[in-house]
């Protein structure tokens, strides 16, 4: 009988749509019993013997490969790919598919509410409203700042979609791809990732966790920021560095900033202190349809691929070029 190892977690909490597909293919299953991210070691002590990862964002390196002989497929729930070793899994004969638009609206959605806190400092006033200190924010509206966005792909161009409902702010945008056709209503400036820095009053990153964007903001760009700039982060942990960002907080530069994904998770770190920075549990995807939908395509994938039919979303060949060329 085949065997899936479910090591994302929650799995199949609001659907059971994703377990009844393994069980009517008789396909065997384990679902991740710590109940949280496992770390490479744990990783690679559960994965022996199991055909399928259905995978969330832990390690998955040349290492676990190693130590699970049988892997065949690591079927993704999501779609960063900055965990999985795409070189090593391609030496082994091992196929990787994702699901990579089943969460961007979800992520979309918390960055424009997350934007919405920080211009309105409604986490702040809410801390303080819980210690009995009443005071009445002045804040600003989207359609009144500067938003610079960065990286234009699924989550950053549907960002500027729900953008263009709040009005006509001025919008600076940096892509490696940039696409002029993009949401003609709001007049996109394509500019360099300096000039978003230097002249954005809100600024947010949807890019994917590369060499070339590793820390791709520490000090040098969060002090060329305007004194009262906010900061959103929805893509990756580790394209901002946080002990540079905690440092510049401290230092009273920055508005406020928002961080939902973190380089080690659960966080548990300094920027946890800061009052103006809003954190958040890595939720970007953590809507019921959304979620639902990524088991889903993720399982199908797993099904397809052990009753011997075509995946239908494997990682196409640009990404493991991105990982080749980090090498």
């Amino acid at each position: 009988m085949p065997k899936a190892l479910i090591t994302t977690v929650p799995f199949a909490d609001t659907n059971r749509l994703p377990i009844e597909l393994l069980e009517s293919a008789g396909i065997e299953y384990r679902i991740n019993p710590l109940g949280r991210k496992l770390r490479e070691e744990e990783l690679s002590e559960m994965a022996g013997g199991f055909d399928v990862l259905i995978a969330g964002t832990e390690p998955i390196t040349e290492f676990v490969m190693s130590r699970a002989s049988n892997l065949r497929l690591i079927s993704r729930v999501g779609i960063g790919l900055d965990s999985v070793d795409l070189l090593a899994a391609e030496k082994r004969g091992i196929a990787v598919s994702y699901t990579p638009d089943a969460p961007a609206p979800a992520v979309a959605e918390l960055t424009l509410a997350l934007m919405l806190s920080l211009l309105r400092s409604v986490h702040v006033v809410n801390l303080q409203m819980h210690r009995a200190h009443w005071h009445r924010h002045l804040g600003r509206r989207i359609a009144e700042v500067t938003v610079g966005i960065i990286g234009t792909g699924r989550v950053g161009a549907r960002v500027l979609r729900r953008i263009s409902a709040f009005g006509t702010p001025r919008v600076l945008v940096n892509d490696i791809n940039p696409d002029l056709r993009l949401v003609p209503e709001l007049k996109l400036e394509w500019v360099g990732k300096e000039e978003i820095y230097q002249d954005a009053d809100l600024i947010s990153l949807h890019v994917p966790l590369t060499t070339q964007t590793k820390n791709m903001i520490s000090r040098e760009q969060l002090l060329q920021m305007k004194p009262d700039a906010l900061l959103i982060n929805t893509s990756r942990g580790g394209i901002i560095n946080e002990h540079d960002l905690a440092e510049v907080l401290r230092s009273g530069h920055l508005g406020g900033v928002a961080v939902d994904v973190f380089e080690h998770e659960p966080y548990t770190g300094e920027l946890t202190s800061i009052e103006r920075c809003l954190l958040t549990a890595h939720m970007g995807s953590m809507s019921v349809d959304c979620r639902t939908r990524m088991e889903i395509e993720a399982t199908e994938e797993a099904v397809r691929f052990l009753t011997g039919k075509p995946l239908q979303r494997q990682v196409p060949a640009d990404e493991y070029d991105v990982q080749r060329q980090r090498l």
